[in-house]
């Protein structure tokens, strides 16, 4: 099993809540959430009882219905039929695809005050209404957020353990890596761009090192989820599809707003509301939205109108962005690994960030100025976040981050924040290819540690 950071906050939940709450692991699909799950009960307990609720037939369901109050009835039926011996206090049960019968989850709060058992429920999609439908959500139920391997994940997968150590040491002392550690670490995140951080992908490129079946597993995921999209987004399958097919297009352009009307005319956001969180829910997406008036505290200003969409996978983006043909170009791999793609690097690179900042614990936002009132002056900047800032003795400050994949460009707009909202503002950064750099209150960082901001 590919090594996954998450182990580490399961065995740290175990640890803490000692059987008072369950835990529940959401992500996107064939994100590794059951495998991981199987793999933490195999190796942290005495044994693993696994009910995948995807695929339980109908008398397994029946038995949660017949026996909701007599529990030890219900544990000898499971441990029965999944021939799984079960040890009070040593047994993890796993609720797999917990969506796919929301009333298992339901229950989920006398199974822990039972407390004989420990519980993982694994799940998908489950803030949409009709995964929640006619049931409680109970607090006594802890949520961890599965995303695709980072790209320090992705460094372990191919054995580059010690790189990343030392990107993470060079970041925290502000030092450039030597020339050609710097150069291995370009090509290796070129290579994450393109493989993407899916298990099945990553899994299948340590093995193969072939762009061509990696390719392959990721029109799987995506033909996935446009399944997903016609069985579960009823009644506005055709504007989630629409979304998730503009998001290349969108992202191709200089300004990478979602223009509604690229989807029709007379499109408006309050129609396709449900849509873009549907996409962000099932985290397929991740949604950047504009702070109108950044601050800390973004979501205070937020615009939910003013959004960005990016594939919540870069491997994933890339497939779909080249899917016109049965399978992607070998020209297309070349080009990214070789840094010479062109014109659709920046919607790559942008996305990249997305990703590596959503896998650091970032919400997304961005700050965009028309320039067309009287007196305004034009600004985009890509990404906010906030950092503790040295010359405000530590306190939180507001960084504008700019993604630059040329070799050559400018950073008018990070003058223009800077200037117009003054002591708001901390350190501002710039991701490019090149080496670390620091100017004043500006870091120009190299692409790979985008991850620890």
């Amino acid at each position: 099993m590919l090594r996954r950071k998450a182990y580490s906050r399961m065995l740290e939940w175990k640890r803490e809540s000692n059987g008072s709450t369950a835990l529940l692991v959401e992500g996107a699909r064939r994100v590794g959430k059951s495998t991981l799950v199987e793999e933490f009960g195999r190796s942290e307990y005495r044994s693993c009882l696994v009910v995948d609720l995807f695929q339980a037939p109908a008398e397994v369901r029946q038995y949660f219905e017949d026996n909701r109050n007599d529990f030890d009835t219900l544990f000898l039926l499971l441990s029965t039929y999944y021939r799984v011996e079960l040890f009070e206090r040593d047994t993890l049960v796993v609720f797999d695809e917990v969506q796919a019968y929301p009333q298992v989850r339901g229950l989920i709060k006398y199974l822990v005050a039972d407390g004989r058992y420990d519980y993982i429920e694994t799940g998908s999609l489950l803030s949409i209404r009709q995964n929640v439908d006619g049931i409680v959500i109970p607090s006594e139920e802890i949520a961890m957020r599965l995303d695709p391997l980072d790209f320090e994940e992705f460094c372990w997968a191919m054995g580059e353990g010690q790189l990343f150590d030392l990107v993470h040491s060079c970041f925290e002392r502000l030092k450039p890596l030597p020339d050609n550690l710097h150069r291995r670490a370009m090509r290796l995140l070129r290579e994450y761009v393109l493989v993407g951080g899916m298990p099945k992908p990553v899994a299948t490129y340590v093995e193969r090192r072939s762009f061509s079946p990696v390719d392959e597993e990721k029109r799987h995921i995506l033909e996935l989820y446009r399944n997903d999209v016609a069985r579960f987004a009823r009644g506005y399958e055709f504007k989630v599809v629409s979304i998730l097919d503009g998001i290349p297009g969108q992202l191709s352009k200089h300004e990478k707003k979602f223009t509604l009307a690229s989807l029709g005319k007379n499109a408006r956001m309050r129609e396709y509301e449900e849509a873009f969180f549907w996409l962000g829910d099932a985290r397929i997406a991740n949604i950047c939205y504009a702070a109108a008036d950044p601050s800390v505290g973004f979501a205070l200003n937020m615009e939910q109108s003013s959004l960005k969409v990016y594939m919540a996978d870069t491997g994933l983006l890339v497939t779909l962005a080249f899917s016109d043909s049965a399978q992607t170009g070998k020209e297309v791999y070349r080009a990214v690994l070789l840094d010479d793609l062109g014109i659709n690097e920046g919607m790559l690179t942008e996305n990249l960030v997305a990703q590596m900042l959503v896998a650091a614990g970032h919400r997304l936002f961005f700050y965009s100025q028309s320039g067309r009132r009287e007196g305004e002056e034009r600004m985009e900047i890509d990404f906010l976040v906030v950092r503790s800032y040295a010359n405000a003795a530590g306190k939180p400050r507001v960084s504008p981050v700019e993604v630059k994949s040329p070799k050559q460009y400018g950073t008018t707009s990070l003058d223009r924040f800077k200037g117009r909202f003054g002591k708001r503002v901390g350190s501002e950064i710039v991701l490019h290819a090149k080496q670390l750099r620091v100017e004043g209150d500006r870091l120009y960082l190299p692409l790979y540690m985008a991850g620890l901001l």
